[in-house]
């Protein structure tokens, strides 16, 4: 293990450093901008224009410290924040374990789905490959790449396919804003702040920018990459400040596609189902021109297919660590990370054919679910990384806001759902 703490050596941390340590914040984020952004952050745009970016900013903001407290966690110990767990008592790993292990399938199902209808919207219709085909070709694809050994390469290319689609969005938006508001002179602007938009909110919240079991998945890439190489812990920070700070303002930047392109335009949003794909792809086609629909779809597959990968290959480890610990072993072994992924790629494939028609079910229950699980996962990275490290004062506040916030959020999405409001 080479993670360097650098509270007993000097500091070395340079440019050239921090550009190296690049790659588990970025496939952190890679995972983020997936369902998250390509569609709840474009569809709050389009349904009620910019009165959500507040919630958006401030659930990124509320969450920073749960996400964070798994790459430090990592870079202050040498060990994974599963280990964490375990070092902290057998209950919190089960805990995490069934957590996980359920998210895992859901999870995978659900941006499965999503980067399965974009390759659909790619591929011609005359060749007559359906979702099942299509998701199991994606799936097959993705095990070969994580069982063979290829994922590495996946650190440099993430990288690259970021790049591009934030530069992409940006450029879409400006030139959308340019053209001026789509807005009908009679259209009337809908509030958000009302119980039966409630599930859209949570559902929003829910991945943004993703779920916070994230930080356990980032926590052991962070610790794969030290295998190698010596990484300094403000280096690891900065990696993960960096992607984290990416998905954010791209977050930010999908609300004004959805709100220059399309909100108050008087067309009606497709809110369900693959119907949604083609209407987002329109977007950047309205905004740049027809010539760019075809290219921000291979883009978006691009994005989705990283999110995939990082999502099989994240939780895999993940389960595969817990499990190696309450058993006793004393290392996992490549061989039970290649079962786990085996099984979450075939689950999730399972799951992404039974409901191969209902994408906005799949992707509302798999938010849903991660926003209502987020505050057990946020008191378990908090109250391991508290007892072992001295937290700032700022840091230490933030996480009680935040877990106030997202008890708070779940407890009204629950008792609204009861019908007791």
């Amino acid at each position: 293990m080479t993670i360097t703490d650098e509270s007993h050596v000097t500091p070395r941390s340079t440019w050239r450093s921090r550009w190296l340590a690049l790659g588990p914040g970025l496939l952190a984020a890679s995972a983020a901008i997936g369902a998250s952004h390509l569609i709840s952050s474009t569809q709050a745009g389009a349904l009620f224009g910019w009165q959500l970016v507040g919630l958006i900013l401030l659930a990124n903001l509320l969450k920073y410290p749960f996400f964070r407290f798994g790459p430090q966690y990592t870079a202050e110990t040498g060990h994974s924040l599963v280990e964490g767990y375990a070092r902290r008592g057998r209950v919190y790993l089960w805990v995490f374990f069934v957590l996980a292990a359920l998210s895992s399938v859901v999870s995978t199902a659900g941006v499965a789905l999503l980067c399965t209808v974009i390759l659909s919207y790619l591929v011609p219709a005359s060749w007559g490959l359906g979702v099942p085909v299509l998701a199991g070709a994606l799936m097959v694809i993705t095990w070969l790449l994580l069982v063979g050994g290829h994922y590495k390469a996946l650190d440099g290319v993430t990288k690259v396919i970021l790049s591009v689609l934030a530069l992409s969005t940006v450029v879409a938006v400006v030139m959308a804003a340019s053209q001026g508001a789509v807005r009908q002179p009679d259209f009337v602007e809908p509030s958000p702040w009302n119980l039966a938009t409630l599930p859209f909110l949570v559902a929003l919240v829910g991945w943004m920018p993703a779920p916070i079991e994230i930080s356990a998945l980032n926590s052991l890439w962070v610790k794969a990459k030290a295998e190698d190489r010596t990484v300094l812990t403000r280096d690891v920070l900065f990696d993960f400040n960096m992607g984290y700070v990416v998905s954010t303002i791209l977050a930010v930047f999908f609300v004004g596609l959805g709100v220059f392109v399309q909100y108050g335009s008087g067309k009606e949003l497709e809110l369900a189902g693959g119907a949604y794909i083609p209407q987002l792809m329109s977007m950047y086609g309205d905004a740049i021109g027809a010539w760019a629909t075809p290219i921000m779809a291979v883009i978006a597959f691009a994005v989705m297919f990283g999110t995939v990968i990082s999502v099989v290959d994240g939780y895999g480890r993940a389960c595969a660590e817990s499990l190696r610990l309450l058993s006793g072993r004393s290392e996992m072994t490549r061989r039970h990370k290649d079962l786990w992924i085996t099984g979450i790629a075939g689950v999730g494939l399972a799951i992404v054919v039974w409901m191969s028609a209902e994408l906005g079910t799949m992707l509302r229950f798999a938010m849903i679910s991660a926003f209502l699980t987020a505050p057990v996962f946020a008191w378990l990275n908090f109250s391991i990384i508290r007892s072992e490290r001295r937290l700032s004062v700022g840091i230490r506040v933030l996480a009680y806001a935040g877990l106030a916030f997202l008890v708070g959020f779940g407890g009204l999405f629950l008792v609204s759902e009861l019908g007791l409001l």
